[in-house]
């Protein structure tokens, strides 16, 4: 018999005299934090406070899983988790949270992400939930939670979040990682136990970036630009967490770790004449700034996101190597099985193979950016 087995008398713990099985006592949250209380930023207090605490991310890709991974490891005691996307095996590069079992079970991010989470810290309370953000569910979402962690891909989930967290007092963290690309900024809204407001994504941002966009799926990413960005936000969340917002920094900061760029704008003063923190004005919550999506026909999605021109020859050559393109002056159509898009010069576009809104606007956020 090999030396790792053993008979039930042996291994059952109730019986007289056996010891208890190692591999199944609770691991002690002591031993578990004893580096990170060691920490001065971070003592006994600190880690209580974090076991409090509840962080919602948008978003479990690429920088949503290394992100969740680390507030897991930390011990933030909640963690609302939403992704609207599967697990598919060109994830597997970078996104750290998932396996080959997920990609070929095509497991929904956020169910994926949260079994894996409680192999991590049985301790943490993991809430996914598979959905896309929109205006209808956003403060059902996000209302209870500390802090939200933007994870996402596209501006016009950002302009939601800004909107929501704005109009609630609730801060946030912008983050982007595109190619070897990573930026971060902190969103300190009017309300928040943080001092002086920093300005909002809108008052840098007054309108989304327009054209033909860079995406993960065109422009490529490296995993180690991904865990920078993630690094960069959780330390900044711990900074919130464990009472310490004064540490918190007040710019927009981005690095390119291919060429060793790196830039760094002030946010530490909100724009007077910003329509949302300014004026409170939440067109994104309200639905006015979003595309208007309708089913079309059978088995197919259009997105009317007009205004917003694209060229489509550039688009083109960029869509060339993840599949089967064809485009001219009047509509560019991309095949990726078993979807096909048909994308016009406007910035409107038709999904063909699938009825599922919020998988529609996954796809063309992928591929065109938003």
């Amino acid at each position: 018999m090999p030396a790792f087995e053993t008979n039930d008398a042996v291994a059952d713990p109730g019986a007289s005299g056996s010891a208890p099985d190692p591999l199944a006592l609770p691991i002690s949250d002591r031993e578990r934090y004893s580096r990170q209380v060691l920490f001065a930023g971070i003592g006994e207090a600190g880690q209580e406070l974090l076991r409090q605490a509840h962080v919602a991310i948008v978003g479990v890709g690429a920088t949503g899983a290394a992100t969740a991974g680390l507030l897991a490891r930390a011990g933030v005691g909640h963690l609302t988790l939403v992704d609207r996307d599967f697990v598919e095996p060109s994830n597997l590069q970078r996104q750290i949270l998932f396996d080959e079992d997920d990609a070929r079970a095509a497991l929904p991010k956020a169910e994926a992400a949260r079994r894996h989470l409680a192999r991590i810290n049985s301790g943490v309370e993991v809430t996914a939930h598979i959905a896309d953000l929109v205006p209808q569910n956003a403060a059902e979402l996000l209302s209870s939670a500390d802090i939200v962690l933007d994870c996402t891909d596209n501006f016009e989930t950002r302009y939601l979040i800004n909107d929501l967290c704005v109009r609630d007092g609730r801060p946030w963290i912008y983050t982007a990682a595109v190619g070897a690309y990573a930026a971060t900024m902190n969103i300190l809204p009017r309300g928040t136990r943080t001092g002086e407001p920093t300005a909002c994504l809108a008052c840098i941002f007054p309108s989304a970036p327009s054209g033909n966009l860079e995406t993960c799926d065109t422009a490529g990413i490296l995993s180690t630009a991904v865990n920078l960005a993630a690094s960069l936000q959780v330390t900044e969340a711990l900074k919130f967490l464990t009472r310490q917002a004064q540490l918190m920094r007040r710019s927009l900061l981005s690095f390119d770790l291919w060429t060793g760029d790196r830039s760094e704008i002030s946010t530490s003063k909100a724009r007077t004449d910003c329509e949302v923190c300014g004026d409170r004005i939440f067109r994104a919550l309200s639905g006015d700034q979003r595309p208007h999506i309708t089913l079309c026909g059978r088995n197919s999605v259009q997105i009317h996101e007009h205004h917003r021109p694209l060229d489509l020859l550039a688009l083109r050559q960029r869509l060339a190597p993840l599949g089967d393109v064809r485009a001219n002056g009047l509509l560019l159509r991309f095949d990726y099985p078993p979807y096909t898009l048909t994308v016009f010069p406007d910035g409107r576009a038709l999904i063909q193979g699938t009825t599922d809104v919020g998988l529609a606007r996954a796809l063309y956020a992928r591929f065109l950016g938003s």
